[in-house]
């Protein structure tokens, strides 16, 4: 059977205004604006970004597959590749399909931001409201201005559940977005100070987030961690919004999604919980208590949404650890095998933290020793020095035995620690990959984490080269 088109010509015409150059395509069934992974079908959409030009890449995408591509400037390359559709700006045509593609659907929508948390309670979204019908969601972490207009040209218009991840480091940025998306459920997960160096205070972080509720559909909800200081801020921005439904969840007495018990593993737990007047007991296949809070906040919006608590709880049981967010590799080390856990994406206060209480749960071999790799937590700004030096309590916490650490930030927390403690620092990430190297041994369990702009997946590269890693046995 063939595959139901994504978009018609005629609908994308109509969308953003464009006129085609060159033969009519064919069927077109996806959307991209990497030439690189592009599709057979796909629309290629070429995009300036801050480094490269889509314009450049535009013949490439059509040569390898591409259905069509829109540009707003055309070459004899181009004409001779596949058809075009040019436009005035293919940034606002993406957001102009964006637009069209949540206008065609009657899907129920949940959007998500918060300080930390975003990718994995949207992750666990699109697993269990995939249960209950077709579910269209953000791939990776596609938050920007760029990625939320691509997620939306991507749902097909038969999707019954739709799960967009908003992001944002300075102010405004989220509010167009959410009138994009136009959620019918809203999600907060917490408001902690991540891109503190670009605001003036936390206040101003939460009325960031709080933007979300800008989009909202009417009669929409909020869903809000009921444990975070700015509750009640968020609970009066979202109520202003027009709101027609504020849900708290957390351990809080007061909130509407609550904990009852939890039990944590060291790769997975147990919770029992009290969701909207209904009891239900879950496993969570992801460790961490962080993760259990923010399975709260997934329960609450499926159901708000329209889905089956039943069938979302049971399916929280397949939730797993996502690339470079708490993954887990086995290293063959000298002597035997030591476990990598892969925290590799993005890091601030609070997402350390939490990676460092994980780290305190997994069992060590015979003779092994619990590690951290840290790197420096970025756009912090004047509160950089303190925030670093103050993860030292909870490496103390957790029983780390040793620490590398790079960056110039992350100098205030290796002050801190004891000698013994320091395995070695260095400017720069690629720096501690050979003492890692040499210092790594059986029975070890060691967690990388840093922000993107220090490249700690170049240390989780080099230990799998060097360890011939490999997925350990359930």
């Amino acid at each position: 059977m063939a595959e139901t088109p994504l978009w018609t010509l005629d609908e994308i015409r109509a969308a953003t205004g464009g006129r085609l150059e060159g033969d009519a395509p064919g069927p077109l069934t996806g959307v991209s604006i990497d030439s690189r992974t592009v599709a057979p079908g796909d629309i290629f959409v070429a995009i300036r970004g801050e480094a490269n030009d889509g314009h450049d890449y535009a013949a490439a995408a059509l040569t390898a597959g591409a259905g069509l591509a829109v540009v707003s400037r055309v070459d004899a390359e181009m004409r001779a590749a596949g058809p075009l559709l040019v436009v005035d700006d293919p940034l606002a045509a993406l957001e102009a399909m964006g637009r069209a593609a949540r206008a065609r659907t009657d899907a129920r929508i949940v959007a998500v931001t918060g300080s930390v948390g975003k990718t994995g309670t949207k992750d666990a979204l699109r697993l269990c409201l995939g249960a209950c019908g077709k579910t269209a969601a953000s791939v990776a972490s596609y938050n920007n201005q760029w990625g939320v207009p691509l997620s939306l040209a991507r749902m097909p218009a038969d999707t019954r559940f739709g799960v967009f991840e908003i992001g944002m480091n300075h102010p405004g940025e989220i509010t167009p977005l959410t009138r994009m998306v136009r959620p019918h459920v809203a999600i907060v997960t917490t408001v902690e100070p991540c891109h503190i160096g670009f605001f003036d205070s936390l206040d101003e972080i939460a009325d960031a987030k709080a933007e979300i509720f800008a989009g909202l559909e009417p009669g929409g909800a909020a869903v809000l961690n009921r444990d975070n200081a700015y509750f009640d801020r968020l609970k009066q921005a979202a109520e202003a919004a027009g709101a027609g439904r504020i849900v708290g969840f957390g351990e809080d007495e007061r909130a509407d999604v609550r904990v009852r018990t939890m039990v944590l593993h060291e790769d997975w737990s147990t919770v029992s919980a009290s969701v909207l007047g209904h009891d239900v007991t879950y496993k969570l296949g992801a460790p961490g208590r962080h993760v259990v809070m923010n399975s709260l906040a997934v329960l609450a919006a499926s159901v708000l949404a329209g889905a089956d608590l039943a069938r979302v709880a049971l399916r929280l049981r397949d939730l797993e650890p996502p690339k470079g967010r708490g993954a887990r590799l086995a290293l063959r080390v000298r002597g035997g095998e030591a476990t990598l856990i892969d925290e590799s994406y993005n890091a601030n206060p609070t997402s350390v933290r939490a990676a460092l209480d994980v780290l305190s749960r997994v069992r060590t071999g015979r003779g092994g020793r619990r590690i951290v790799v840290l790197g420096d937590m970025l756009e912090l700004g004047d509160e950089a020095p303190a925030l670093h030096a103050g993860l030292a309590g909870p490496i103390d916490e957790a029983g780390v035995d040793v620490v590398y650490a790079c960056g110039p930030h992350m100098a205030h927390l290796w002050e801190r620690l004891d000698p013994s403690r320091r395995g070695a620092y260095a400017q720069t990430s690629a720096e501690l990959v050979e003492p890692l190297v040499a210092g790594l041994g059986p029975g070890d369990v060691v967690t990388v984490k840093g922000s993107l702009g220090m490249r700690m997946g170049l240390v989780v590269t080099a230990l799998k080269e060097a360890f011939a890693a490999r997925e350990p046995m359930a």
